[in-house]
């Protein structure tokens, strides 16, 4: 299967733009997870397999959790000063739950597993253990999840599962999911809800700041929702990494790229990986250059498990 057919799949099995079909190809193979020209395996093995939709419903429901604890969240990335405004802090943990919902929707598609999330009103600690807090059993009652499982939502073009500090170690299972929601995501779903056609354009024909034609245009060039695509792409453990490299890299005319990462990372790899090997030039990561902090664990997404076993072990032992 060459590219092209790849793509192809791609958008008739996921309804995504070929734009984004082409982006989450190319980041499989930038990412470890495909080689070559041949996507045929990766397709019908790992990423069909493990896609997943979030409607409407769903969203709704993510959307208003991640308002819940919202002002008492920090506005700062984690390892870093930059600050967030609410929207884009809203947005962003929007984002994770619903990488945390895909998950939950990926279990009960394909296991008829029903698991609850951890999202209740309160104080939002740095970071939790685990997103799964209980899970149904054959008799159908819930139950403590007997793995704690942390899951790390990414944007549709992430490559590495980065988890700072020692979080790994707290964790049973660290669980990625590439979840496709651009930079509108919110803007769609207040269209699709009215807020925009109801509440600001009215006020704004109200106001005198625009007429009815314009706030028509205005309102027909805002994004529509759609059912949001998420891409389970694998998962770490803390117990088991692959007996692979820690680390892959090759040299180019301007700067080294880090291209493959397998296990723990501190503030003196990257130095030490250009003293040893000799790198004239400076060394950064496939995609991202330099990550917001320097020590903790990381894994290309070709490093992942994925496998359907491999989902099969996971599942027995939760």
């Amino acid at each position: 299967m060459n590219k092209e057919t790849a793509i192809a799949q791609i958008v008739a099995n996921t309804d995504v733009d070929i734009d984004s079909a082409e982006l989450i190809l190319k980041k499989a193979k930038e990412g470890g997870e495909t080689s070559g020209k041949c996507y045929e395996s990766w397709l019908n093995e790992r990423f069909l397999p493990n896609v997943v939709k979030i409607d409407l419903s769903d969203y709704t429901r993510m959307c208003v959790d991640a308002l819940k604890i919202l002002g008492n969240t920090a506005a700062t990335d984690y390892g870093s000063s930059r600050q967030r405004d609410l929207g884009q802090l809203w947005a962003d943990m929007t984002r994770g739950y619903l990488g945390e919902i895909a998950v939950k929707n990926f279990l009960k598609a394909k296991w008829n597993i029903d698991i609850t999330l951890g999202h209740e009103i309160g104080e939002l600690v740095e970071y939790l253990p685990t997103d799964i807090e209980k899970i149904k059993d054959s008799a159908g009652s819930f139950r403590q999840a007997n793995l704690k499982v942390s899951i790390k939502a990414t944007k549709w073009n992430g490559i590495w599962l980065d988890i700072p500090g020692d979080q790994f170690n707290h964790s049973d299972i660290h669980l990625m999911t590439k979840v496709h929601t651009g930079r509108d995501h919110l803007f769609a779903f207040f269209k699709v809800i009215s807020v925009f056609k109801d509440k600001v354009l009215k006020k704004g024909i109200e106001e005198g700041a625009i007429d009815e034609a314009q706030a028509g245009d205005i309102f027909t060039k805002l994004p529509d929702f759609k059912p949001i695509v998420a891409y389970i792409a694998g998962f770490a453990e803390k117990n088991n990494l692959l007996d692979n490299p820690r680390y892959e890299f090759k040299v180019g005319p301007k700067h080294a790229t880090i291209y493959a990462w397998n296990g723990e990372i501190t503030s003196s790899d990257l130095r030490n990986i250009k003293r040893d090997n000799n790198v004239p030039s400076e060394v950064r990561f496939s995609g991202i250059g330099r990550f917001s902090h320097d020590s903790g664990y990381l894994f290309n997404t070709g490093n992942l498990r994925w496998s359907e076993s491999d989902w099969e072990g996971l599942v027995r032992r939760l």
